[in-house]
């Protein structure tokens, strides 16, 4: 099994855990940027979505990855979308 499965369907951020999410994002500064586009866009391919954020497509799949560990995104068939616990975060931080 999978931990990183449970850990994005954990949307029930109490305010220690997304303040502690967002402090780890706060020093990536490209982090939030992409989980919006990934919001914005998703079932989209790196190839496409690297670009929209001035980046290489290795080094944007690599960003995803971190995000994914973090239980933030879910790789689909095609791209990303964003996880329950994602969605839940990036709304906090429209906040």
């Amino acid at each position: 099994d999978d931990p990183r499965v449970a850990l994005r369907e954990a949307d029930d951020l109490d305010d220690a855990e997304a303040e502690a999410l967002i402090a780890r994002l706060q020093r990536r500064p490209w982090a939030v940027p992409v989980l919006r586009l990934i919001a914005e866009h998703p079932g989209v391919v790196s190839t496409e979505l690297a670009p929209l954020v001035a980046m290489e497509r290795f080094a944007f799949k690599q960003k995803v990855r971190s995000l994914k560990e973090l239980g933030l995104t879910e790789s689909l068939k095609v791209g990303y979308r964003l996880s329950p616990r994602g969605e839940a975060l990036l709304q906090r931080i429209r906040r």
